[in-house]
């Protein structure tokens, strides 16, 4: 099936509608001018069920789709709907697929499967450098972390996956961002040079909300179902009880992805939700080769087993040494997240 571009954008724009419901007034309404010439009635019965007048207004979602198309064109953003060929074959997959993509940049190769990497925002030092590790060691192995940008473990994911674009001589995969604001609204704005980071290195940005659109609690959930959908496997280093990474490994367990959980998030309050993961099932793995290891598949050279320790792990005496470079890279770490401010 094909859809006229504008008329996918115009439908996109009723919030009021579930993808599903946006699908099907696709699949019935072929054209922007009989989309046009239709009321809220109408429309009530193409999808099942009655909707207020107020709210569903063609005219005014078709101007703004002529809106959205000029910036999208300005912006260099892709605007991909459910039946397009550049849409993630695995983002299909689930229940209530999202009815229009936008992005930026380059998606992952539909070939090698992309791991989920995510977390609380208020990590410990050991489960920054956990994220960063793992990430980068997914990159080099040749999958594509896909994680939130936000602060904490998803910026720590995606620059650990940048940082082995940077380190490595051969081929690896980009890191992609998934938004729950609008493509053309980086949230948090102090992650919009993380962001230019990320396209710069091949990577991608992507949203299923329209030019414009400012980020809003109720959107991040529905973001994490895209996160998971996009991913065969889903690692939450670190998360404590009420996260919201933990619905990102819900929606992992209802998609029937992979779940895994990093030994270096284990630890006190912020690593309790964590716990609960291990405890339910989840593998505990320590680096990338576990992810490989559980999917049957050999080992990339050159990723050997990090060795990260949990909080409040002893890093004196005999210790030092290791604290030493554990203090290190946290301190590399912290100049990276300074630029972004």
């Amino acid at each position: 099936m094909s859809i006229d571009t504008l008329l996918a954008l115009a439908i996109n724009r009723l919030s009021v509608l579930k993808s599903n419901e946006k699908m099907l007034l696709a699949e019935v309404v072929d054209t922007a001018e009989f989309y046009r010439s239709l009321d809220h009635r109408a429309l009530g019965r193409v999808i099942g069920r009655p909707l207020r007048e107020d709210l569903v207004l063609p005219e005014d979602t078709l101007r703004a789709a002529e809106k959205d198309l000029l910036s999208c064109s300005q912006r260099n953003v892709a605007i991909v709907t459910f039946w397009d060929s550049p849409y993630p074959a695995a983002l299909r997959e689930i229940f209530d697929p999202p009815f229009l993509l936008f992005v930026r940049g380059h998606l992952p190769d539909p070939e090698r499967p992309s791991i989920a990497v995510v977390g609380t925002r208020e990590p410990t030092a050991a489960a920054v450098i956990a994220a960063r590790r793992l990430a980068e060691g997914i990159a080099m192995a040749g999958s594509a972390v896909v994680s939130g940008l936000a602060r904490g473990i998803d910026a720590s994911a995606h620059r650990g996956a940048l940082r082995a674009r940077t380190d490595s001589a051969g081929v690896v995969a980009p890191t992609g961002a998934v938004l729950g604001s609008g493509i053309d609204r980086i949230y948090p704005a102090s992650h919009r040079s993380l962001a230019a980071a990320i396209l710069s290195a091949g990577g991608f940005l992507m949203s299923e909300y329209s030019p414009g659109i400012d980020p809003a609690k109720y959107h991040f959930p529905a973001r994490n179902r895209i996160i998971s959908g996009m991913s065969r496997g889903v690692v939450v280093v670190q998360a404590p009880a009420k996260s919201g990474a933990l619905i990102t490994a819900d929606y992992a367990l209802d998609h029937g992805r992979d779940l895994f959980v990093h030994a270096a998030g284990l630890s006190g309050a912020v690593g309790a939700g964590t716990r609960d993961l291990a405890d339910d099932g989840a593998r505990i793995i320590d680096g990338p080769q576990g992810i490989f290891e559980e999917w049957g598949v050999p080992v990339p050279t050159g990723l050997a087993t990090p060795v990260v320790r949990p909080a409040g792990a002893d890093l004196t005496a005999n210790g030092r040494d290791g604290g030493r470079h554990l203090a290190d890279e946290l301190r590399r770490v912290l100049v990276l997240e300074q630029s972004d401010e």
